[in-house]
């Protein structure tokens, strides 16, 4: 089975990641508008239809504002952990949604899909990371996190294709003219990665069955583009990983699309 990977969007306006092949896939996060979600996806050519199922990193509105219509609408089963179940439950947007709930740490299938959710650092109830395997290919998933642990390093180091957040510039989040109140938030260990720890990481987790990243949730105010894939690109090559191909991520448009 070839695996297909893209990023239908990424930012603080709505994240979604389609991992699947040409019949079935699963989304990671809802963050989209259903109807942004049915577009993007018809311009890599995946019908809805062969969606199997959502899968919810944590709560925040950039990752869920698209689910309700998703699951209506089309029927697709929405996958969450209790505390992220437990924290959309609370307002009436989402209440009455059925929820198929797992257990961070423990993988479940989702059609011909096996995801493995694990605990990442994150300023939500019970935020997680995925790695998503079939036929023998492993996407990791972590597109928000303060820092990385242990854990997540050793989750993502088998993984072939990785969707990791490279969110800000440290210094240009400094000097930006945000509240100071939230630059701690962003800067805090259970808030966003920066650049430079982004490709760190990698660095120490990159092998030689690591194929593609995709930097993710990438600040409008606080980054630039071509600034994270520059830092990404001279660190992996500084620790001799140039095979890894780079791809950025948009909020209003989709990625680059990797099939393996």
């Amino acid at each position: 089975m070839s695996l297909r990977v893209c990023v239908l969007g990424s930012g603080s306006s709505g994240n979604c990641t389609f991992i699947g092949c040409d019949s079935s896939g699963v989304l990671i996060d809802a963050g989209l508008s259903a109807l942004q979600t049915s577009a993007r996806m018809e311009k890599i050519g995946v019908r809805m239809a062969g969606i199997r199922g959502i899968c919810l990193s944590h709560e925040h509105n950039d990752h869920t504002a698209g689910l309700r219509v998703l699951n209506r609408r089309h029927g697709i089963p929405v996958y969450a952990n209790s505390g992220t179940v437990e924290a959309l439950s609370r307002g009436e947007a989402l209440a009455g949604l059925e929820w198929q709930v797992f257990s961070t740490g423990t993988a479940f299938s989702v059609g011909s899909f096996s995801v493995e959710p694990f605990t990442v650092p994150h300023d939500a109830l019970d935020p997680v990371g995925f790695v998503v395997q079939a036929g023998g290919v492993r996407v990791g998933v972590v597109t928000d996190m303060g820092m990385s642990t242990t854990l997540i390093r050793e989750k993502l180091k088998s993984c072939h294709v990785i969707v990791v957040e490279a969110n800000h510039d440290e210094d240009m989040l400094k000097t930006s003219k945000r509240p100071w109140s939230l630059i701690q938030r962003i800067l805090g260990r259970q808030g966003h990665l920066c650049n430079e720890a982004a490709a760190q990481m990698l660095a120490e987790i990159a092998g030689p069955d690591l194929r593609h990243v995709y930097l993710a949730h990438i600040s409008q105010q606080c980054n630039r583009r071509e600034l994270a894939l520059k830092t990404v690109e001279r660190i992996l090559r500084a620790k001799g990983h140039a095979h890894i191909r780079i791809s950025l991520t948009y909020p209003d448009q989709v990625s680059d699309v990797w099939e393996g």
